[in-house]
């Protein structure tokens, strides 16, 4: 209780602190001299003192002084500092004005500006780069995901996925996010086994980020381990910030709510800063059947000494949800059986059923990821920094699934007339009823995986530790040279327990290699999130699998800058190790299973990458770019050991990656705009793919539609292709931005002696004529490289029509989207390729309207408005198949080609291909008090 005291009488001295001031105030606007618009978050200090605010919103501060005069210094990352002295008037009032802010073009503080987030910088850092600041991200995100806050940026395709909370993804340049690295901070969060981002893990990301910032491409992250795609770089609110705070509360459609409330202390005399955020949000979703709750927390606490050489911030941030999925891929034809008036019913979810009455959703999914990280900065010297971050995450969560059979066939297949899920018949017949269409009741009460439905919690925890430390030194004028570490440890947690036995009265695990006789599992888990960071795993009552995956990763890196005048270069290398053991905890730990012991030993490979760029500046309008770069990089987690098993791939080899880039920027005060051009080939990758074949099992007997998993070796694509971007600001009050990208991806060579797996057991699946398993090849060579637009081009318009009320408008394009792999439609020569979806655009509304208030209009109420979708487009966004539509060529028979016009379309597009639909028009109202 005393502890409790103390803290509360701390926090009571830091919030009443900054009223000691005299009232003499400092105020002004700050101008982004790069898009020419207000700057929020920029940093305002009293020069040689730590009595500092930053910019709202607007741009705009205000700053109380003790002093009549003196000097302000003004800046923000990326940006060359200014100082401005000011002078108050009779009314103790200071007003400066506008100050512009322009890009640094004469420090190369240039790559690394903020312990070790690396930030690229306009005209100086020599790659393609987007960034979106947190004004925008407040005002736009709305009910949108957070990823997509980068869909009007070139070579960008951001989707909902199948629409749950969290579900999107990003392709940067055709590349998935498992192939880009998404920084927070500095610190990478990629998953260490499979490189995945669950955006539902960073779902307050949105509420806390002060700037986001997309280098597409090789980029100039210096981390040991590097991406192929590009990098997210998002820096986040820091302890630091501004005095002062924000309420907020949103509705939006489908009984979206959303709830914020935030304080910062701002830095006091003595150097201490604290910042606190906390918000919750649900709603029903979109999607049929998709509900959310989700909260978000953020604790910050910082400390500045009085000389400025040592900086640290602990922060601690956590995003716990559990939501309801669309999750398994639906054809085009469910989506229009679902529809009443002759358009796809593009909220139908397959998953979805209901129970007793009440909607029940067979895909969940609930996750708590925690992560706190300290961040030291040293200015050691006027030539030497040292930045670090440490960081330690631990996630705790799971997706269900309906597993199980029911006379054979699996349990979705047993649906109503409406087409949802009959779990009220799937809960009589596991008690031992007749349900009509369930066919014969069977004997025992209890479930297993061949008998039965169980709903079950595919549990993916983790503990996560790493390090990033960075050397900066200033070797002279011209020369800088960084080196560092980049060193991470990871504990993956996998394995299946019971969620729900809906009716029956256990589980029959008999997969335990360990337990020959079974066991009978009667503990229920549920569905539903722990809020407590370090919740126990819920490792008991195990079925189907249990195995542990363990990564170590370290490495160095280095980078040798050079600087002078309008010429600017750099070249980096480094080297990684990383090392990666399976642990399969259903294998016999005394004997072994097939061969293979139940734990591996450790699995070392070595990788590294060199590249390096260029950047001229011709004159103050003009600059040019180019950079290069070859990495040799390992294969993730299940590319070590295939077939979900411990065995070692027989033919690991490191995926190889060319990369080269040219550039060309214009700046001036009233337009910008760049071009790129960029190759980048990548060789000797292997991914997993599902396959939907028609098997013939032991007995002879024909399963159509069965679903296995595909093991492709040997992966080899190339991407190029053109993009450009700009921004236009004709009158003070308007600012046009637009964008646009075309890429050329396709593979480069065809695949040998794909293995098919069991979709239960990921056993190779083994051909009763042959007895040997079922191997195809897959025709990949001069297929379109799909699940990504290869065509996008955006515009966006922002008007203020009066001080306070501003208008924006947004419009997409995109064109050339392909479908993903299909392993079965590629297996033969001649295929046609990936199916090329019909293209779509989209548009956006949205308004803000910003009133002054309080004392001296030191605070602000804002309401923003948006309408996404505005026509409510209806429009394919991804497609798992390549089924092309038939045409006369395909026939030769008077009777094949009536049975073609029978064919089922739409939009041209085969009815039997599973497919995602975007998301039909959203709207949210926002009401903001800032303090």
């Amino acid at each position: 209780m005393r502890n409790l005291k103390n803290w509360m009488l701390f926090f009571v001295m830091v919030i009443t602190s900054t009223s000691a001031f005299s009232q003499n105030k400092i105020k002004g606007t700050v101008i982004d001299g790069e898009l020419n618009m207000s700057l929020p978050g920029a940093t305002v200090l009293v020069k040689g003192t730590q009595n500092g605010t930053s910019t709202d919103a607007n741009g705009a501060f205000t700053l109380n002084v003790s002093s009549d005069k003196g000097e302000i210094v003004l800046s923000f990352i990326g940006y060359q500092s200014k100082t401005v002295a000011f002078k108050v008037d009779a009314n103790n009032v200071a007003n400066i004005g506008n100050i512009v802010l322009n890009p640094d073009e004469n420090m190369l503080a240039d790559i690394v500006i903020m312990g070790v987030a690396d930030v690229a910088k306009d005209r100086k850092t020599p790659v393609a780069v987007s960034t979106i600041k947190a004004a925008a991200i407040q005002e736009k995100l709305g009910t949108q995901e957070f990823p997509e806050m980068l869909n009007m940026t070139p070579s960008v395709y951001a989707t909902k996925g199948g629409g749950g909370f969290g579900d999107s993804r990003i392709n940067i340049r055709g590349f998935d996010q498992k192939n880009i690295a998404v920084m927070v901070n500095g610190m990478p969060v990629n998953d260490m086994e499979n490189s995945s981002v669950y955006w539902s893990n960073w779902a307050g990301l949105s509420d806390v980020t002060s700037a986001m910032q997309v280098q597409r491409g090789l980029g100039s992250s210096k981390l040991a381990i590097s991406s192929i795609g590009g990098t997210i770089n998002i820096l986040t609110r820091t302890a630091d910030a501004r005095e002062g705070g924000s309420l907020s509360a949103g509705i939006g459609n489908d009984n979206f709510f959303k709830g914020l409330a935030s304080y910062n202390t701002g830095v006091l005399e003595n150097g201490l800063s604290a910042s606190v955020l906390l918000s919750h949000t649900f709603g029903d979703g979109y999607v049929n059947g998709t509900e959310f709750v989700g909260s978000n927390y953020f604790v910050g606490l910082g400390y500045q000494t009085e000389d400025k050489k040592h900086s640290v911030q602990l922060t601690l941030t956590g995003a716990p949800q559990t939501h309801w999925q669309r999750y398994n891929y639906t054809k085009l034809s469910e989506f229009l059986d679902a529809s009443s008036n002759g358009d796809p019913n593009i909220r139908y979810n397959k998953d979805l059923g209901t129970l007793n009455g009440k909607d029940y959703s067979a895909a969940r999914n609930y996750y708590h990821k925690p992560v706190m990280s300290l961040n030291y900065d040293w200015q050691i010297n006027e030539t030497t920094k040292l930045g670090t971050v440490f960081y330690g995450s631990w996630g705790r969560g799971a997706g269900t699934t309906l597993a199980g059979k029911i006379n054979g066939k699996y349990a979705d297949n047993f649906r109503t007339a409406d087409g949802a899920i009959d779990f009220d018949g799937i809960v009589a017949w596991n008690q031992g009823g007749t349900p009509e269409g369930f066919g014969a009741a069977r004997e025992t009460k209890y479930n297993d995986a061949n008998n039965g439905a169980t709903i079950l919690n595919k549990v993916n925890s983790h503990d996560w530790y790493g390090t990033v430390i960075n050397l900066n030194k200033k070797l002279s004028e011209e020369f800088t040279l960084d080196f560092g570490v980049d060193a991470r440890t990871y504990k993956g947690y996998h394995f299946r327990n019971v969620a729900d036995f809906l009716g029956a009265n256990g589980y029959q695990e008999k997969l335990d290699k360990n337990n020959p006789n079974g066991y009978l599992v009667t503990e229920r888990h549920g569905m539903s999130v722990d809020y407590n960071p370090w919740a126990k795993t819920g490792d008991t009552g195990i079925v189907q699998y249990n195995n542990d995956g363990n990564a170590r990763w370290y490495g160095a890196f280095t980078q040798l800058e050079y600087s002078k005048n309008d010429f600017t270069a750099f070249i980096q290398g480094s080297i990684s190790n990383q090392d990666f053991q399976r642990v399969d905890h259903f294998v016999d730990k005394v004997n072994g299973t097939n061969g293979l012991d139940y734990k591996t030993s450790w699995k070392s490979i070595l990788g590294g990458n060199v590249k390096g760029g260029v950047n001229y500046n011709i004159d103050e309008h003009h600059n040019v770019f180019g950079n290069i770069g070859y990495y040799s990089k390992q294969p993730f987690f299940n590319g070590v050991y295939i077939n979900n098993s411990n065995m070692l791939n027989p033919d690991l080899t490191n995926e190889k990656i060319f990369g080269v880039e040219l550039g060309y920027g214009f700046r001036s005060s009233i337009f910008n705009a760049n071009v790129n051009v960029y190759r980048t080939s990548w060789k000797d990758r292997i991914e997993r793919q599902v396959a939907y074949i028609d098997y013939t099992n032991e007995k002879g007997e024909l399963i159509e539609g069965y679903r296995g998993n595909v093991q492709l070796p040997g992966i080899s694509q190339v991407h190029q292709g053109v993009e450009v971007d700009f921004n236009i600001r004709p009158l003070d009050k308007l600012t046009i931005n637009g964008a646009f990208s075309f890429g050329d991806w396709k593979y480069t060579k065809n695949v040998t002696g794909a293995t098919i797996l069991d979709r239960d057991s990921n056993e190779p699946l083994i051909d009763p004529n042959t007895q040997k398993p079922y191997e195809m090849d897959v025709y990949l060579k001069d297929n379109k490289v799909g699940d990504a637009a290869q065509l996008t081009a955006s515009l966006g318009v922002d008007y203020e029509v009066v001080e306070g009320l501003k208008f924006d408008a947004g419009y997409r394009f995109v064109d050339k989207l392909y479908s993903k792999i299909d392993i079965m439609e590629m297996s033969t020569k001649n295929n046609k390729g990936a199916l090329e979806l019909p293209s779509f655009n989209l548009f956006d509304l949205g308004m803000t309207f910003t009133m002054k208030v309080g004392k001296d209009k030191q605070n602000s109420v804002v309401v923003r408005a948006n309408v996404n979708n505005v026509f409510d487009k209806i429009y394919i966004a991804e497609a798992n198949t390549s089924k092309h539509a038939k045409t006369k060529g395909d026939f030769e028979e008077v009777k094949d080609y009536n049975a073609y016009r029978e064919t089922s379309t739409w939009k041209g597009i085969d009815t039997s291909n599973q497919v995602w639909f975007g998301t039909g028009r959203t709207w949210n109202v926002t009401l903001r008090y800032n303090f």
